[in-house]
């Protein structure tokens, strides 16, 4: 029950996360908004990895190989914000659920890992959930649809990429590089877009780095108090999330063909995380 209950409130975290970032998107550059975000949460990012890893948390085997995690984090995220300039926050949320389908197909292609007919299948259903969503050569068809999908292609890279790392480094020594990558990675540009910041919205960077932070941190300790197969399908509580934000803030509103959509991506990949934890992916 613990694990459960981290579960969902550090997925109802990220919704936050997510909401605030929408909301600074009106003013602000989504670079700067990634660049304030990982420079404000690195010492409480810091002090946690510390607390629950101990200081070795802080020493990595293979710094390379979080810095270029770091690009690709830093790269979905650059995707995901800038697509809120344009989406509604539940329609991008919905398609970015979308990443197990390239997780699956990229193991089965390049990486040589058995997908039986049943996971096809799965993959399929997610993939026809997109489209439903993004309705290509429909009246309402947005090129911008395309930019959540590419987010969870590079979240999907950045989950595979995690084999890099070295197997000595805890969950923690992850999360202090890739914030400390992405922070490194965006200031290199952000002079480009830099705008002052308005002391009215310091609070909304303290906030999206301190619910982003919670997020991240509450959810890798969900897995560690509960099996994978009890808490992963409860990431799709995020789409709850999504939708309340949209509506309270932005009185976004879900139609019928997205509700469609999201219920197979969220389908698809609730099966394939049981399958793969029951059946080893077959």
């Amino acid at each position: 029950m613990t694990g459960i209950l981290l579960m969902i409130a550090g997925v109802a975290c990220l919704g936050a996360n997510d909401a605030i970032a929408k909301a600074l998107t009106a003013g602000y550059s989504p670079l700067q908004i990634l660049f304030l975000r990982n420079v404000i949460a690195l010492p409480f990012t810091v002090v946690i990895a510390v607390l629950m890893g101990g200081p070795s948390a802080l020493r990595s085997h293979r710094p390379v190989a979080h810095l270029l995690r770091g690009a690709l984090w830093v790269s979905a995220t650059m995707m995901f914000f800038t697509s809120f300039i344009h989406l509604a926050l539940v329609e991008a949320t919905a398609l970015i659920f979308v990443a197990p389908f390239f997780i699956t197909l990229i193991s089965a292609l390049f990486l040589g890992e058995k997908v039986g007919w049943r996971r096809w299948l799965a993959v399929l259903a997610g993939f026809f959930g997109v489209l439903v969503i993004i309705r290509p050569g429909g009246a309402t068809f947005q090129l911008i649809s395309l930019l959540p999908v590419a987010t969870a292609l590079v979240y999907a890279l950045l989950m595979l990429s995690a084999r890099w790392v070295d197997p000595r480094e805890s969950v923690w020594t992850l999360l202090v590089y890739l914030t400390c990558a992405g922070a490194l990675l965006s200031a290199l540009l952000v002079p480009l877009v830099w705008v002052p910041v308005r002391s009215g919205d310091l609070w909304l960077f303290a906030g999206i780095a301190i619910f982003g932070t919670a997020g991240m941190t509450m959810m890798t300790q969900a897995f560690r108090r509960a099996p994978a197969i009890v808490v992963a399908p409860l990431d799709y509580t995020g789409l709850l999330w999504a939708t309340l934000f949209g509506w309270i803030i932005w009185r976004e509103r879900l139609d019928m063909m997205t509700i469609v959509g999201a219920a197979l991506i969220i389908a698809s990949g609730a099966d394939t995380v049981f399958r793969e934890r029951r059946h080893g992916g077959t």
